[in-house]
């Protein structure tokens, strides 16, 4: 499982921009960026045709990034600062909606945002900005709570050691900084091999996905998309690591009727009505080219589903493999 967070700095790069763009095609009507960012998949969409883009963002810094330039779509943008499973309280009737998920560039380049290991910086990694860091969670969760984020966001299997390890640090003084952070990772972990990732990668990522409650979010985001799309409105999902695909695939899976029967002496159920259609059988990863200009892409993956005229369903956390911590499930 790889993660942005060990990407180096760049300009921002949409990801998997043309190959989303040639799935959803032809653009029309109205989309909803949910994670607008630097507003590379927005621009995207507006210059393929969208008549109008909803970009949405947690990060009040995105749309202070966006002055420069938001003003020249005139009323074809639309900003809204607010979380994407909220979506359905933004707009309705959509012809698209667009997430590309994790952490955005412009947070990742940032030192003093705390989403990089690769630069020091104050201990944060809050998207919004607001409610605890980081570095709250590092001084205030038990050896057992550390360890289960740690394993159960990051699929770190050192992360009872790495988890001794902090209490045992933080008993010293207190960590604040991610460059801190990172050492006491490394110190319980093997030096990486060529090509390997840095070891505090899944560390690192599974205290972002804590404090900014990815995967809650990402589940009520698709929901949330199922509610706003009009009937034959295309919703394409961006992820970066295996759980969030995995996450992706179970959904459209659940929603086209994909799953399978897993007991075949079972009696035969009844098919529900589909919500989605599958628009991309597998998952679209980069191309030698994009690979080439934009390292970031290495893990980026693509799916894409049309939406039904079918009444939006719910969905259990476990029918979507959403990792849970021990406390909630």
């Amino acid at each position: 499982m790889t993660d942005r967070t060990a990407a180096p700095s760049g300009p921002h790069v949409p990801v998997l921009l043309k190959p989303l763009l040639e799935a959803v095609a032809p653009v029309t009507g109205r989309w909803l960026d949910g994670t607008f960012g630097a507003g590379g998949y927005t621009k995207g969409l507006l210059a393929a045709g969208a008549d109008q883009v909803i970009g949405v963002d947690r990060d009040p810094l995105a749309f202070e990034m966006a002055q420069d330039w938001a003003a020249e779509y005139g009323a074809r943008l639309v900003l809204q600062q607010g979380v994407f499973s909220r979506m359905d309280e933004y707009a309705s009737d959509l012809d698209g909606v667009v997430l590309d998920l994790g952490v955005s560039s412009m947070q990742l380049d940032l030192a003093e945002r705390g989403f990089s290991f690769m630069k020091d910086g104050p201990l944060d990694m809050r998207m919004s900005q607001d409610g605890p860091s980081a570095a709250d969670l590092v001084a205030e969760l038990t050896e057992v709570q550390l360890a289960d984020i740690l394993y159960s966001f990051g699929e770190e299997r050192a992360s009872r050691r790495i988890a001794k390890a902090i209490v045992r640090e933080r008993a010293l003084e207190p960590i604040t900084t991610t460059l801190r952070l990172a050492e006491i990772i490394e110190s319980c972990l093997p030096r990486p091999k060529p090509g390997q990732s840095h070891p505090a990668t899944r560390s690192f990522q599974a205290l972002r996905i804590a404090v900014n409650g990815e995967y809650e979010e990402l589940m009520g985001g698709l929901l949330a998309a199922e509610r706003a799309l009009k009937p034959g409105g295309l919703l394409a999902v961006v992820t970066f690591h295996s759980v969030e695909d995995r996450m992706v695939k179970r959904f459209f899976q659940h929603r086209a009727n994909k799953t399978g029967n897993a007991n075949r002496f079972a009696p035969a159920m009844e098919e529900q009505p589909s919500q989605f259609e599958l628009v991309t059988r597998k998952a679209v990863g980069p191309d030698k080219d994009e690979l080439a200009q934009n390292p970031r892409s290495r893990s980026a993956l693509l799916r894409v589903g049309r939406r039904t005229d079918a009444a939006p369903v719910e969905i259990t956390a476990k029918e979507l493999s959403m990792p849970q911590l021990k406390e909630t499930r």
